[in-house]
């Protein structure tokens, strides 16, 4: 199933809770260094099924690979060659920025060596180097941001989810964080993105629509605006969507 272009592929990945599928056979891949775009109202089983991607939930049925790895016997090796960004950034706000970036580096099992070289090196590129010994929750929102996705990325995985990394930011820091993603994926790292912002569906490779558990559309936004007769993302998510039958 997985082929050297592909970092992300499922089929037929299904997460039941007793009666109720949130998840129902959704198939899909995902190409390295990728910006995929995953969309879906409240309720839609997106954040389930990146929860699956993550090794953090077990499929009911189906099968995957994220990474190389097997997403029902291997997720724990998973968890250590993915990054990922929640809404909340994920980070301790009593701790500094350097310890921040210490704590994170050493989940993920990084040397000495390589959690000071990395370290160097995302200081320098965010122009944070006088941020160092600061808490993390005395520094504003913007640079809490672009903080928690270099602390997502500092170990270089394959791909990195980022579970609606922008909500609550203002336009300006939501265009420069795009920017970070932009950087991330021409060095040929994978980006798995939700985000409710569907101007920004359109910064991505490829996207795809959940509906009650499914996948009712997927494909680029060009592609999709044509095949829907919109001319924005939004007016395509609201087509998409008005299928829906479950309750959000």
């Amino acid at each position: 199933m997985k082929t050297p272009d592909n970092v992300i592929s499922v089929r037929n990945l299904t997460k039941q809770f007793g009666s109720f599928t949130a998840v129902d056979h959704i198939s899909f891949d995902v190409r390295h260094g990728e910006i995929f775009g995953f969309l879906g109202a409240n309720g839609a089983g997106k954040t389930t099924a990146m929860r699956m991607l993550c090794g953090l939930s077990i499929p009911t049925s189906g099968d995957g690979q994220v990474a190389g790895c097997d997403i029902l016997t291997q997720a724990e090796d998973i968890k250590r060659r993915i990054g990922y960004m929640s809404q909340k950034f994920s980070l301790y706000g009593l701790l500094t920025v350097e310890e921040n970036l210490r704590l994170f580096s050493t989940i993920y099992g990084m040397s000495d060596r390589q959690i000071r070289e990395a370290s160097a090196r995302l200081f320098t590129d965010l122009s944070m180097e006088n941020m160092r010994r600061t808490l993390v929750k005395d520094i504003p929102v913007g640079w809490k941001q672009k903080l928690a996705f270099a602390i997502a990325t500092i170990h270089s995985p394959e791909v990195v989810f980022l579970d609606e990394p922008t909500g609550g930011v203002d336009p300006v820091t939501r265009r420069k964080f795009w920017e970070l993603i932009y950087k991330a994926a021409s060095g040929g790292m994978t980006i798995f993105v939700t985000t409710h912002y569907l101007d920004e569906a359109e910064y991505c490779n490829r996207i795809s629509i959940m509906v009650d558990g499914r996948i009712s559309a997927l494909d680029t936004p060009d592609a999709l605006k044509k095949k829907y007769h919109a001319t924005t993302m939004d007016e395509v998510f609201r087509i998409v969507a008005k299928e829906a039958t479950r309750e959000e």
